[in-house]
């Protein structure tokens, strides 16, 4: 029986790690959770809730194109620059610099918009 406040000296040796025993390592052990659909449903909805108010880049892209820096050194007020894409071709919808979805421009009153027209597969 050990007294209150008292070790024994194999107590001590056990706690300061004195002990050969206590340097063999024992995997421990986890007992299995219990499966809980209400408080697990409610939980995926908190953290769906979570993710729905992380806010994400929206880019429209018009159309890229390539110059040599004496090029861009030389574009004014008025230059014009002409882009890869054609007139009334679709543009790259892209969420966070990944293109998601091809669409065409339109005009919300004094607004540029775009009206999705193609949802793009992810590549495999």
């Amino acid at each position: 029986m050990i007294e209150k406040g008292n070790l024994t000296q194999d107590e001590m040796d056990a706690l300061l790690g004195n002990n050969k025993q206590s340097a063999v390592n024992e995997p421990f052990q986890f007992s299995e959770l219990e499966s809980d659909d209400v408080g697990q449903d409610l939980n995926e909805k908190m953290n769906l809730d979570l993710l729905l108010d992380i806010p994400l880049e929206i880019v429209v892209e018009l159309g890229r194109t390539k110059k040599k820096i004496s090029e861009v050194l030389e574009l004014t007020s008025g230059s014009i620059v002409e882009l890869d894409k054609m007139a009334g071709e679709p543009v790259d919808v892209y969420v966070n610099g990944k293109l998601i979805a091809k669409g065409e421009v339109v005009v919300i009153e004094e607004h540029f918009g775009v009206r999705i027209k193609e949802i793009c597969q992810s590549p495999l």
